[in-house]
């Protein structure tokens, strides 16, 4: 009788262990036995990160914007689950190829493999791919590849998470800063603050000052855009003063944005009139 307890208490732990797991929300930690669990509680919604691998001033990592990707997606999966496709580091960076760690392909590729990678997503069962996005340079890009899902009929939809203007939070961050929030664009205190909060690790604060983050001004062409425009203004990469940063203003920035991205995650999930319209369009499209 005692060994036969002894034998039973050895494996009631394991077993309780396995029932109280919770299947993970990346991609690449599922198993394929749980896949099937996984599409059903996200309701065949996935999370596609997209970020970049550039120069982020002087004292923050080159995959900043892959850093805080990464963590809003995992934050917001793990409130309002969803499943977390792997890092994507392809997107538009031409503008920062003089600098060290850049990672950038032709545009015509960049737009291919976004779309064969959504494409996949979907092959995989999932119907909505929601793209959250920690690149600058980046917006202009995934609202035409977004615009251009209406090329062909797809049994998917990709959905842009592109938060609107908070006038009350904006208020919160304006009391918070230290720094001119006009150009303070990349790598600047707003970046480095969510750095300091997310991973202080990797920031090397005291170097901030080490190079400008100031606007050089070197070009002046009213009502016109060129592709110049970056790098006449910050050469070296780098828009702000990085050295103002606090992990409080960092905390207040990310949990905003996590909390927006929770709601969205739950917008998409319950949305089924996307996919109606997009068919109906091609059905008037077939005519």
């Amino acid at each position: 009788m005692k060994q036969f307890l002894i034998i039973l208490f050895y494996f009631l732990p394991v077993s309780f262990e396995t029932e109280a797991q919770e299947i993970p929300f990346r991609w690449d930690e599922l198993t394929a036995s749980d896949w099937q669990k996984a599409l059903e509680k996200s309701a065949q919604t996935c999370i596609l990160p997209i970020g970049i691998l550039e120069k982020h001033g002087p004292h923050a990592p080159i995959g900043s914007d892959l850093i805080h990707v990464r963590e809003w997606a995992a934050r917001a999966a793990k409130r309002e689950y969803a499943v977390v496709f792997p890092d994507y580091f392809y997107g538009q960076i031409n503008e920062a190829r003089h600098q060290p760690g850049t990672f950038s392909l032709p545009n015509r590729l960049v737009l291919e493999l976004l779309d064969s990678t959504c494409s996949e997503i979907a092959r995989n069962g999932f119907k909505k791919i929601i793209i959250i996005n920690g690149h600058g340079g980046n917006p202009h890009l995934l609202r035409y590849f977004i615009q251009c899902q209406l090329e062909r009929r797809r049994d998917y939809v990709v959905y842009f998470f592109d938060p609107a203007q908070d006038a009350a939070f904006n208020e919160k961050v304006k009391a918070m800063r230290k720094s001119d929030p006009s150009w303070d664009a990349h790598a600047g205190e707003r970046e480095t603050s969510t750095l300091l909060y997310l991973r202080p690790d990797l920031v090397k604060l005291h170097t901030a000052t080490k190079e400008s983050g100031a606007n050089l001004n070197r070009l002046s062409l009213p009502n016109l855009y060129t592709a110049i425009w970056w790098y006449a203004s910050y050469p070296n990469h780098y828009a702000g003063e990085g050295a103002k940063a606090t992990r409080e203003l960092g905390q207040l920035l990310t949990e905003h944005t996590v909390e927006t991205l929770v709601n969205a995650l739950k917008t998409v999930k319950s949305d089924t009139k996307t996919l109606e319209l997009q068919n109906d369009f091609f059905e008037h499209v077939m005519k």
